[in-house]
C-alpha cells in the first residue's frame, strides 16, 4: 500500500534526562509518556508494554473480547470525530469513510469477536504408529509485543485492521500513524488510550525521528503498511533483531479487459476501484490492458461512469477527494503528458484537486507505467489478445492484485495459472478486502504475509506443538542403544 515515499533517517532521537519526581525535563514521564499520555521515548514505552505482557493480563481471552468490544464502542460512538478528521487529512466522504474505514474496521471487529473462541481452540493432529500411544496438538500463543506503522490513504483503516488482529492474539501493541494525515494521527492519539487497556496499547505519533527510533527497538513483530523503498528499510531494521514482518506495500495493479464483456459494467467498476479516495488506494487500478477492438468504447464507458458518479465538474463533488499534499499532486501532475488525454486532467494546487483522469493511447514504456500511480490518473494500454496481457503483467513486478473483466472461463483459469498477483479478481475491483476469509497481502515486491480475519490471528500469534506421551509404558525402548540386528529391523519396518 504504497505511502509516503520519503525514506527513513536510522538516527535514534536522544532520550530526556530524568528528574526525581518521576517526570523529565521536558514535562514527560520516565514511562514515555507525557502528562497527557502522548508517547516521546520508544525505548521506555516498548519497555513498558513487554513488562504489561510479561504479566500475562493480555493472555486472557476475556482480556482480548474486552479490548476489541471498547475498540468497537469507540469506532461507533466517535464516528464522527474520526470522519472529520479523514475530512481534514484527505477530503473523504463521510459515507467513504465510514464504508472504507470505520465500517470496514467494526466488521473485522465483529467478524473475529463471532469465530475468535473457535479459532483458539487446540488443533488436535494425528500420531503416527511409531510414536503411539501419544497425542498431539497444535495451540496458538501470542508473540508479545508488536509494532503497527500505517500510512496516510486509509490512516484508520490499516492503523486499526492490524490492532484488531493483534489485540485478538492477545499482544501488547504500539501503533505508528502516519504524520501525513495529521488529523487522523491526532484522533487515534487522543481516544486509543481513553478505549484501551493504556498499559497494552499505546500511540506514537511523529515523522522520520519517532519511526526510526522505534525501529531500533526490539519487537516481536513489525507490522508496516506502505512502499517498498520503506518497508526495505523496515525489513533490515527488523532483521537485526530477527523481527518478523508483515510489508504490506503496493505495486501497478492491472485491469484486463477483454471483448466480449459488458464494457458499460466493466467501466463503472473500474472508475469505482481507481477513484474513491482520489485514486489513493494500494489496490486501485493502476492501468487498463484493453484487449483486442475493446480501447475506444472503453474510453467513452469510463467517461460516462465518471460523470454518472461525480458529476460534470468533480470538483464540486462532495463525494470525490483530495491529494493528501502537495508533493503528491506535483507528482501525479507531471504524469498528465503522456498518451492522449480522454477525460479529465483539471487540476488545482491550492486545494490539491486533480480530476480523475483518463489517458488513452499510452506506450508501455512511458513514465507513467514506470511507477505505482497511486492517484486518479488512469492510463490505457492497448494490447491485442490474452497472450500479450498475460505477457506484460508476468514481465513486470507481481501486482498486489490483478482485475479481470472477461466473459471467458478459459480466459479466467489461464490468468489464475499464469499469472502471480497478491489477489485475483474477476468482475470487480478492490472488493476482496471485504471478505474476511480470504487473506489480505502481496507477493515479492508488493509485499509479504497477509492478514484479515483469521489471517490475522495467524499473523500476530505463534502456532506451537504440543507433543504428550506417558512415560509408561515405554514404547521408545525399541529407539534406545545399542542397537542390535533385531531392533534394526524393527525400526527399519516401522520407521
Amino acid at each position: 500500500m504504497s505511502a509516503s515515499t520519503e525514506p527513513l533517517a536510522l538516527d535514534a532521537a536522544d532520550a530526556a534526562a530524568s528528574t526525581t519526581d518521576g517526570t523529565t525535563t521536558d514535562g514527560t514521564t520516565t514511562d514515555g509518556t507525557t502528562t497527557d499520555g502522548t508517547v516521546t521515548d520508544a525505548a521506555s514505552t516498548v519497555a513498558r508494554l513487554n513488562a504489561a505482557f510479561a504479566t500475562g493480563r493480555t493472555r486472557p481471552v476475556a482480556w482480548r473480547k474486552a479490548q476489541l468490544r471498547a475498540l468497537r464502542r469507540l469506532l461507533v460512538e466517535q464516528e464522527a470525530v474520526f470522519a472529520a478528521a479523514l475530512w481534514a487529512d484527505l477530503g473523504k466522504n463521510a459515507t467513504e469513510a465510514h464504508t472504507t474505514e470505520i465500517g470496514f474496521t467494526l466488521n473485522e471487529i465483529d467478524h473475529t469477536l463471532r469465530h475468535l473462541d473457535r479459532w483458539l481452540r487446540p488443533r488436535r493432529v494425528p500420531v503416527p504408529l511409531s510414536l503411539q500411544p501419544a497425542r498431539a496438538r497444535t495451540v496458538r500463543e501470542p508473540l508479545g509485543t508488536v509494532l503497527i506503522i500505517s500510512p496516510w490513504n486509509y490512516p484508520l483503516q490499516l492503523a486499526l485492521s492490524p490492532l484488531v488482529g493483534a489485540l485478538a492474539a492477545g499482544n501488547t501493541a504500539v501503533v505508528k500513524p502516519s504524520e501525513l494525515a495529521p488529523a487522523t494521527s491526532a484522533a487515534l492519539a487522543e481516544w486509543l488510550p481513553r478505549a484501551l487497556d493504556p498499559r497494552a496499547v499505546a500511540v506514537v505519533e511523529g515523522g522520520v525521528p519517532e519511526t526510526t527510533a522505534l525501529l531500533e527497538q526490539r519487537f516481536d513483530h513489525v507490522f508496516y503498511t506502505g512502499n517498498g523503498t520503506v518497508g526495505r528499510i523496515v525489513m533490515a531494521a527488523a532483521a537485526r533483531h530477527l523481527t518478523p514482518v508483515t510489508l504490506e506495500l503496493g505495486g501497478k495493479s492491472p485491469a484486463v479487459v477483454e471483448p466480449g464483456t459488458d464494457l458499460a459494467a466493466a467501466a463503472r467498476r473500474i472508475a469505482w476501484g481507481k477513484f474513491m479516495n482520489a485514486g489513493q488506494t494500494c489496490v486501485a487500478p493502476d492501468y487498463v490492458l484493453a484487449v483486442g477492438d475493446t480501447a475506444p468504447a472503453l474510453e467513452r464507458h469510463l467517461t460516462e461512469a465518471i460523470r454518472a458518479m461525480y458529476g460534470a465538474d468533480p470538483a464540486a463533488s462532495p463525494d470525490y477527494g483530495r491529494i493528501v499534499n502537495e508533493r503528491h499532486f506535483d507528482r501525479l501532475s507531471a504524469l498528465l503528458g503522456d498518451g492522449r488525454l480522454v477525460t479529465g486532467g483539471d487540476r488545482d494546487r491550492a486545494t490539491r484537486y486533480l480530476a480523475p483522469t483518463v489517458l488513452a493511447d499510452v506506450e508501455p514504456d512511458a513514465p507513467v507505467m514506470r511507477e505505482e500511480i497511486f492517484g486518479p490518473v488512469l492510463p490505457i494500454v492497448r494490447v491485442p489478445d490474452l497472450d500479450a496481457a498475460i505477457a506484460f503483467i508476468t514481465a513486470r513486478d507481481k501486482p498486489l492484485a490483478l482485475y479481470a473483466f472477461t466473459a471467458s472461463a478459459r480466459s479466467k483459469a489461464r490468468l489464475t495459472a499464469q499469472t502471480s498477483s497478491g489477489a485475483l479478481n474477476f468482475g470487480v475491483p478492490n472488493a476482496h478486502l471485504a471478505v474476511p476469509g480470504l487473506p489480505f497481502g502481496g507477493v515479492g515486491e508488493s509485499g509479504t504475509g497477509g492478514y484479515h480475519g483469521r489471517h490475522s490471528l495467524d499473523t500476530f500469534s505463534h502456532t506451537k506443538a504440543v507433543l504428550d506421551k506417558p512415560l509408561r509404558a515405554d514404547t521408545l525402548r525399541l529407539a534406545y542403544p545399542p542397537f542390535t540386528a533385531r531392533k534394526s529391523g524393527l525400526l527399519r519396518r516401522f520407521l
